[in-house]
């Protein structure tokens, strides 16, 4: 039962930092998933990978898996690459890229 450690990327739909400040635990599967005979839908009987944790800052999520005797793996987050630019940049005469509709 391996746990992974990671803060959580913003979605694609979010524009902010919302729901990305916090670090979570998740537990990797232990079984393989089976595909059921009568709808042909995925199904596991592991129960953990259900279950999501969430921690303030990562040294809580790890002093939580040394605690409880679980093995931890821990990934870094990746800084986003953001660009400042205005809503006027638009209209520059600088633009390099034609304005078209």
């Amino acid at each position: 039962m391996l746990a992974r450690i990671y803060k959580p990327a913003r979605n694609a739909m979010q524009s902010g930092s919302a729901n990305t400040k916090q670090w979570a635990l998740d537990f990797e599967p232990e079984t393989p998933r089976e595909i059921e005979p009568l709808m042909g839908w995925t199904a596991s009987s592991d129960m953990k990978q259900e279950l999501r944790l969430r921690f303030d800052s990562k040294e809580e999520a790890v002093a939580y898996c040394e605690r409880h005797g679980i093995p931890y793996q821990v990934s870094e987050p990746n800084a986003p690459a953001r660009k400042k630019i205005a809503y006027s940049d638009n209209f520059a005469y600088r633009r390099l890229d034609p304005w078209t509709h």
